[in-house]
């Protein structure tokens, strides 16, 4: 998806340091985290949805 190089993680990194500062970091990092993870669950659960949507108006095969 993106191609980061290890200079690009290092200033990323570096920069989210002097922003947050060392004791904020875990608990951004972890904010962080459940926000991608409940962003997956809703495209997954919405892309069900839509699967189920598309099958109902193809109606019975037979």
């Amino acid at each position: 998806m993106f191609n980061f190089g290890f200079g690009e993680l290092m200033v990323i990194l570096i920069l989210a340091l002097i922003i947050f500062g060392p004791g904020k970091l875990p608990q951004v990092g972890a904010a962080l985290g459940k926000g991608i993870a409940e962003f997956k669950k809703a495209a997954r659960g919405l892309q069900d949805d839509l699967n189920l949507d598309d099958k109902d108006h193809k109606g019975p095969s037979a």
